[in-house]
């Protein structure tokens, strides 16, 4: 059982940057993933690494902009989002995978443990 929680949003003009991060309670060796959601629409992926950080995954409307990263050693994985856009304003949340070590799926209901979320408000 791990406890995560996400910092580090705020408002930001557009083409701005923010970088969240993810802190889990304990060292894990799972999928770490974090989505997105606004009102009227279902949780999004945004983008996933793996435990070991070797491999990452990105929905396309955040490739080349965003970058997943983790920091094992402080049990806290960051998404550095550059070039925001109005579009990404939503709540960010991080989520991990407990049956996964090695592979980033982009199904919201797989994940096993999230946090609370935190709002990014890009204006225009």
């Amino acid at each position: 059982q791990v406890h995560l929680v996400e910092s580090g949003g705020g408002l930001v003009q557009a083409g701005g940057s923010l970088r969240l991060s993810c802190a889990a309670s304990q060292r894990t060796l799972y999928v770490t993933a974090w989505f997105r959601q606004t009102p009227g629409k279902e949780r999004q992926f945004v983008a996933g690494i793996t435990w070991s950080g070797g491999t990452t995954r990105y929905d396309d409307s955040v490739k080349g902009r965003f970058t997943i990263s983790r920091d094992s050693a402080e049990n806290t994985v960051y998404l550095q989002m550059n070039s925001l856009k109005a579009e990404d304003t939503a709540v960010y949340y991080c989520a991990a995978d407990s049956s996964s070590r090695m592979l980033v799926r982009t199904t919201a209901g797989i994940y096993d443990y999230w946090g609370q979320g935190t709002q990014v408000t890009v204006s225009s």
